[in-house]
C-alpha cells in the first residue's frame, strides 16, 4: 500500500514536471512568427524618432515613380522593409519637441534683449520651438509610434484551474492550465509593416508642417520688414512735406504765393500723414499675426533686422515643379499611405489563416490516487467569414491613396503657378522701378527744383514731382516685398497654413484586435 502512494506521487511529481516544462514553453512563446519571437526579444521604448537618411532616402525613391497605376507598384522586399523601418529610440535621441511640455513664452526680461533687432532666424526659432500645431503633429507621430508596438505584441497566456466532482468526497478531480494562442499567417509582422508607412507617413506631415511654419513666418517677415522701411521713407517725406507747407504760408504772407499753394500742400501733408497711420497700423497687425504663429501672442514687438531682395535671376518653373514635387515632404507622406495601403491588402490576406490555442494541463483524479494530463488544440474553420468585404475594401484604399497623390502633385504644380505669377510680376517692377522709374522721378524732383528756383515752374509742379518721387519709393518696396513672399514660398514647397488643423492620421490597434478575434 505504501509503495502505490509513493508511486503515485512520483507520478504526480512527474506529471507537473512535465506541465511546468510545456507551460513555460507556452509562455516564453513557441511562436510560429520567428520575426516576433526574435524583436520582441529586445525592450521596447516609447519614445519616437526617425532616421533622418531613411526617410529622405525613401522619399527619393517614392519620388521616381511616374505611373500611379495600381498595376505598376511593386512591392518591396522583406530585405529593404527592414532596412527603411523607423525604429523606436530613447528619450535622449528624441529629435522632436515634446507635445506634453511646449516650450515657454520669453519672458519680459528675456523680451528686451530682443529690443535691438529681430531677425529672420529669431522668429523662426521661435515659432518652431512653440507652435501648437507642430506639437500637435508631434503627438500624433507618438500616437504611431505608441500603435505600433501594441499591434505587434503577442497575447498573453491564459492560467486558470478547474475542479470537478468536488461535492463528491474521495472522487473529486482537480486540474491546472495553461492556454496560449498562436499567430499565423505572420500576421503580427504584417501588422507591424502597415502601422511602420503610418508612422513614416505621420514623420513626414511634421515635417511639412515644419516648413509651412517657417513660410509663414518669412512671409510676415519680410511684409513687416517692408512697412518698417516704408515708414522709414513716410516719416521723412513727412518732414519734407511739413516745410513745403511752411514754405507756402510764408510765400502766400510775402505776397509771392497763392491760397492755391497753401491748399495743394496741405493736402499733401495730409495724404503723408494718413498714410503713416495706415502703415503703422498694418505693421502692428501683421505683428500680431507673426506672433500667434510663433506661438507666443504676447510676443513684445521690436525692430526687425534683415534685407528686401533686390536682385533675381531667371527661373525654369517647369524644371522647378519636378523638383518641387519629388522633394516635397507632403508628396512623400502621400507616397507612404499608398505604401501603408499595399500593407494593408497584403495584411487582410493572410486574415482567414485561422490562429491555433493550445491548453495544457495537470492535476490528480483522487478517485484513482492518480494524476492527469490534458492537451486541447483547436483552430476556427474560416468557412463563412473569409475576410472577403475587407480584402474588398483594403483594395479600394489603394485606389484612393494614388488618386489622393495624384491631387497632392497637381495642387503643387498649381500654388506653383501662382506663385509663378507673383514672382515674375514682381521682378518686372523691381527692374523697371530701379533701372527706369527711380531714376526719372529723382532726375525729375532735381529738374523741378532748378525750374523753380529759375522762376519757370510754379509751386505745384514741385509738390506734384515731390508726390511722384514718394509713391515710386513706397512702390518699389512693394515689389520687393512681393518678391520676398513668392521666394519665401518656393523654398518652403509651396506649403502654408502654420495654423491650419493638422492631419491626425496615426491609425490605432484594430489590427491586433482583429488578429486574435480571427471573426
Amino acid at each position: 500500500m505504501v509503495r502505490v502512494k509513493n508511486d503515485s506521487y512520483r507520478f504526480q511529481m512527474k506529471t507537473f514536471g512535465m506541465t511546468f516544462v510545456a507551460g513555460s514553453l507556452l509562455v516564453s512563446g513557441c511562436s510560429m512568427n520567428p520575426f516576433i519571437t526574435q524583436n520582441e526579444s529586445k525592450s521596447h521604448k516609447s519614445l519616437v524618432a526617425a532616421s533622418e537618411n531613411n526617410i529622405e532616402n525613401k522619399s527619393q525613391t517614392d519620388s521616381v515613380q511616374e505611373s500611379l497605376s495600381p498595376v505598376s507598384h511593386v512591392e518591396s522586399t522583406s530585405e529593404s522593409e527592414k532596412t527603411d523601418t523607423i525604429k523606436l529610440v530613447g528619450a535622449e535621441e528624441h529629435h522632436y519637441p515634446n507635445p506634453l511640455e511646449p516650450v515657454q513664452a520669453p519672458t519680459v526680461e528675456e523680451q528686451a534683449i530682443l529690443t535691438g533687432g529681430m531677425t529672420l532666424q529669431n522668429l523662426e526659432s521661435i515659432a518652431l520651438q512653440n507652435n501648437p500645431a507642430i506639437q500637435e503633429l508631434a503627438a500624433t507621430t507618438q500616437k504611431a509610434a505608441g500603435y505600433r508596438e501594441q499591434v505587434t505584441t503577442r497575447p498573453n497566456p491564459t492560467v486558470g484551474y478547474q475542479g470537478q466532482q468536488l461535492a463528491d468526497r474521495g472522487t473529486d478531480q482537480h486540474l491546472a492550465f495553461i492556454e496560449r494562442e498562436f499567430v499565423t499567417g505572420n500576421k503580427l509582422e504584417l501588422n507591424n509593416r502597415v502601422l511602420n508607412a503610418t508612422l513614416s507617413a505621420q514623420l513626414q506631415e511634421l515635417e511639412a508642417q515644419r516648413y509651412r511654419v517657417r513660410t509663414d513666418i518669412q512671409i510676415r517677415f519680410y511684409e513687416a520688414l517692408a512697412l518698417q522701411k516704408q515708414l522709414e521713407l513716410i516719416v521723412e517725406f513727412s518732414q519734407v512735406a511739413e516745410k513745403g507747407l511752411d514754405f507756402a504760408n510764408q510765400r502766400l504772407k510775402a505776397g509771392e504765393g497763392t491760397r492755391v499753394d497753401v491748399l495743394q500742400s496741405k493736402i499733401l501733408k495730409s495724404e503723408v500723414d494718413l498714410t503713416q497711420r495706415q502703415t503703422r497700423a498694418k505693421l502692428a497687425a501683421v505683428w500680431r499675426e507673426m506672433a500667434a504663429i510663433s506661438g507666443i501672442p504676447e510676443l513684445k514687438y521690436s525692430k526687425l533686422q534683415g534685407t528686401l531682395p533686390s536682385e533675381t535671376g531667371p527661373v525654369d518653373w517647369e524644371g522647378l515643379a519636378a523638383n518641387i514635387v519629388t522633394s516635397s515632404p507632403e508628396y512623400a507622406a502621400a507616397h507612404d499611405r499608398i505604401s501603408r495601403a499595399y500593407a494593408a491588402l497584403e495584411r487582410q490576406k493572410v486574415q482567414p489563416l485561422p490562429n491555433m490555442t493550445a491548453q495544457l494541463g495537470a492535476g490528480v483524479d483522487y478517485s484513482t490516487n492518480s494524476g492527469m494530463l490534458n492537451l486541447q488544440v483547436g483552430v476556427p474553420l474560416p468557412i463563412s467569414n473569409k475576410n472577403q468585404g475587407n480584402i474588398s475594401a483594403a483594395q479600394a484604399e489603394i485606389c484612393r491613396a494614388q488618386m489622393e497623390t495624384l491631387r497632392i502633385k497637381n495642387s503643387i504644380e498649381e500654388r506653383l503657378a501662382v506663385v509663378s505669377r507673383e514672382y515674375d510680376t514682381a521682378t518686372a517692377a523691381i527692374d523697371l522701378y530701379s533701372n527706369n522709374i527711380l531714376p526719372s522721378a529723382r532726375e525729375s524732383l532735381e529738374i523741378a527744383n532748378q525750374a523753380y528756383q529759375a522762376g519757370e515752374v510754379g509751386f505745384v509742379q514741385i509738390l506734384l514731382a515731390r508726390k511722384t518721387f514718394f509713391d515710386t519709393n513706397l512702390k518699389y518696396v512693394d515689389a520687393q516685398s512681393q518678391l520676398a513672399a513668392a521666394q519665401s514660398r518656393i523654398d518652403g514647397y509651396v506649403l502654408t497654413g502654420a495654423l491650419n488643423s493638422v492631419r491626425d492620421d496615426s491609425g490605432d490597434a484594430s489590427l491586433r484586435d482583429q488578429t486574435f478575434s480571427q471573426q
